[in-house]
């Protein structure tokens, strides 16, 4: 199978095979591929996006919170040992995050520490859509924030993560 598919090629994978090609499109998250393949055909990338977005939208607030602490610390104890998901791992390179400072590395750990002791799940945000220098800020500026605040703004940036993941996968077609 070739790394990019077609939505022709999608609605045709068997259930195994979709959990196999969608199955971390949100982090580590496989139930929400397997929910939405009962949904083929899906007209497009956006479809299957969509119905990705409306299972999770479904899910009840500490069903939200699970699928948030699925997802790794930014530039975390994960990403030191180099045992981030491949999709990760691009990500926060995409960002950065990489290449911090000593400086930048202990005040993202001291915000992520604190973010997860506030809200109980970890900062997360679309690193391909940012740089370090705007998730620095960023995850300061969110600390503020309440923890419905937090809950939907993540629930959001997974969102965001999703669709450039299946992107990855399947090309858009318009």
């Amino acid at each position: 199978m070739s790394d990019v598919l077609t939505i022709s090629q999608v609605n045709e994978l068997n259930y195994e095979d979709f959990i196999g090609r969608f199955g971390n499109v949100i982090e580590h998250c496989s139930i929400c591929a397997a929910a939405v393949w009962r949904f083929r055909p899906f007209h497009d990338i956006r479809h299957l996006h969509q119905a990705i977005c409306s299972f999770v939208d479904l899910l009840p607030n500490t069903g939200k919170e699970g699928v948030l602490r699925l997802h790794p610390d930014l530039a975390g104890r994960l990403a030191e040992l180099g045992s981030l998901t491949q999709e990760s791992s691009a990500e926060q390179k995409a960002a950065g995050l990489d290449t911090m400072t000593p400086e930048e590395k202990q005040l993202l750990k001291d915000t992520n520490s604190k973010y997860r002791d506030k809200f109980g799940f970890p900062f997360v945000i679309c690193a391909r859509q940012n740089k370090k220098e705007a998730i620095l800020k960023g995850i300061v500026e969110r600390l503020e924030h309440s923890a419905a605040e937090e809950l939907n703004i993540g629930i959001e940036e997974v969102k965001k993560i999703c669709m450039l993941r299946l992107l990855s996968i399947v090309p858009d077609e318009k």
